[in-house]
């Protein structure tokens, strides 16, 4: 009973290809093969929440120099037991920027699966479920210790080479062009 929350989510998800759909596939199959899949102790791999988060004005995103990756990433983290990954995503955001957050909208904005070599402990994947979410007030972030640094990232900026901040971010961009022209008003 508790996955059927993620579940209905992944179903109504479609990817934008091939890559994501694999992702919602082995995801799927993760779900219904492991039993702790929400449990950062999964020695497989377990469930994450990230997000791609828009500042107040819509007209940015922050991203993390992440501590233990070393590059640039979207906010996020483990779901330690909780199924509601939404849930997740915006504790995860809140924590590691120190601003207020809302869903943009409660529907998967990408899927990453990605496997973790850290040293001196298992490797394992990590099932990466990404919401749209936004910024609820124009103020500073906080750095986390989970970080080295925050930016924001424009439309026109240049991106970090990671190919899923790069997918999100044209996700982003595309969107936003279609409303800012009206056509989504």
């Amino acid at each position: 009973m508790h996955r059927n929350l993620i579940t209905n989510l992944l179903n109504d998800y479609f990817p934008g290809n091939v890559e994501e759909q694999a992702n919602k596939t082995r995801m799927l199959d993760f779900l219904a093969t492991e039993p702790s899949c929400f449990e950062r102790a999964c020695q497989s791999g377990h469930f994450t929440a990230s997000c791609w988060l828009e500042n107040f004005y819509g007209n940015a995103a922050l991203l993390t120099h992440h501590k233990k990756f070393n590059g640039w990433l979207q906010l996020g983290g483990h779901a330690d037991g909780d199924n509601d990954l939404l849930r997740v995503a915006i504790k995860e955001a809140e924590e590691e920027s120190g601003l207020s957050v809302e869903p943009v909208s409660d529907k998967i904005f990408d899927l990453g699966v990605h496997f973790i070599p850290y040293e001196g402990a298992t490797q394992h994947y990590h099932y990466d479920v990404r919401f749209y979410l936004r910024a609820t007030e124009d103020k500073s972030f906080t750095v986390s210790e989970e970080s080295h640094d925050l930016m924001w990232v424009e439309r026109d900026n240049q991106l970090p080479d990671n190919v899923d901040v790069k997918r999100m971010f044209l996700k982003w961009k595309q969107l936003k062009s279609f409303l800012w022209a009206g056509i989504g008003a």
